[in-house]
């Protein structure tokens, strides 16, 4: 029998998110209901609500969130009620080329749940990212449910469901940041700051950190940092230079999204190093670089789709990490907050007052 619960819709362009009541359908074949108990506020939730995902409104925002598996429908065998788990928003189907060569990472037909949900008067919702979970509960593909040990607090969980994760993997599977290496991390909100850590965790010897905010840096240095460099200040490209030996950083992530500062990590690389993309640019940006120095400075140029993560292996192990006090995955909790709190809760995060907001329930 479908149930009505509450949960934050973005209504238009541009429009201040509300609090309405939400009609969640039993699960079908291949789908689960998840009670859930803490989601992050994340980027992309304002990007649907600003209109810079699609048009596709009314969204039914939220995805970074953990809780608990209450139903789930036929052939359903990856989770059981009761099972605590993680949301993730790239449901592997499997048998697609990437699936079928041992690389279900990219996997190229990843899925939904196939139900919609939708507001009392029958209007369907499009959830973020194909979860919705700044809702007391939400209909997702069971293959969207990890499960992770329910010893974690499930405020920090969620946070694995985007934005850590995608820093972390960004790190470690994209970049494969080995031991010794030199690292520079070009924005540090909590994608940026999830790659510090991550950089941390996979041995590299010298982590910079950059960005225009001396207090996003403060916390960079809370998770591993061991330089950093303010860029409105001074060339960012020159100091990563100046503190490699005039070489360049081995890998240089982009957690921006933006043409300027993508070259500024492509030039302040060393000869043959790794530039990672995972900051996510608008539509309408461009890109231009001399193709000669392309080939010149050789390398890797990289996008890292959701941290390159497998969840099903990534998940459990970095929440393993966290609570054998190896990653300190709640230093990226700055408060907790309700349902009712969202709006305020993306101002806060527009002015880079928090790391991370999260709605708890």
């Amino acid at each position: 029998m479908a149930q009505e619960v509450r949960g934050v819709i973005a209504p238009g362009k541009d429009q201040p998110v509300r609090v309405e009541t939400i009609v969640i359908p039993d699960p079908g074949p291949g789908e689960a209901v998840v009670r859930v108990q803490a989601c992050g506020v994340c980027h992309t939730d304002l990007h649907y609500k600003q209109g810079g995902i699609n048009d596709e409104f009314p969204f039914l925002l939220g995805h970074e969130a953990a809780g608990v598996v209450e139903s789930v429908g036929e052939g359903v065998s990856e989770v059981a009620p009761g099972d605590f788990v993680v949301l993730n928003w790239r449901a592997v189907c499997g048998q697609c080329r990437a699936c079928e060569r041992g690389r279900p990472w990219y996997c190229f037909n990843t899925h939904n749940a196939k139900q919609k949900m939708t507001l009392t008067d029958g209007t369907e919702l499009s959830p973020a990212l194909g979860i919705g979970a700044f809702a007391e509960k939400t209909l997702v593909a069971a293959g969207q449910c990890t499960k992770v040990d329910p010893a974690v607090s499930p405020a920090v969980a969620g946070l694995l469901g985007c934005g850590v994760m995608a820093g972390i993997g960004a790190a470690i599977n994209t970049g494969q940041v080995g031991r010794g290496d030199s690292v520079a991390v070009i924005g540090c909100g909590g994608v940026g700051d999830a790659a510090v850590a991550g950089s941390l965790l996979a041995g590299a010897a010298k982590i910079i950190a950059v960005d225009i905010d001396d207090r996003k840096l403060a916390t960079a240095r809370t998770l591993g940092a061991t330089h950093t460099v303010n860029s409105r200040e001074s060339d960012p490209v020159e100091a990563i230079r100046e503190l490699t030996g005039g070489h360049g950083a081995d890998v240089v992530i982009e957690a921006v999204g933006r043409p300027e500062t993508y070259r500024q990590a492509f030039y302040a690389r060393d000869l043959a190093g790794t530039v990672v993309l995972v900051g996510v640019p608008t539509p309408e940006m461009k890109l231009e670089l001399p193709l000669l120095d392309v080939f010149g400075r050789g390398g890797a140029l990289k996008s890292s789709w959701y941290g390159d993560c497998l969840p099903s292996r990534d998940f459990p192990m970095l929440v393993d990490l966290h609570l054998q006090g190896r990653l300190p995955l709640d230093a990226f909790v700055t408060e907790t907050i309700a349902l009712d709190q969202v709006e305020a809760a993306f101002d806060r995060m527009h002015a880079g007052d928090v790391l991370r907001s999260v709605v708890v329930l």
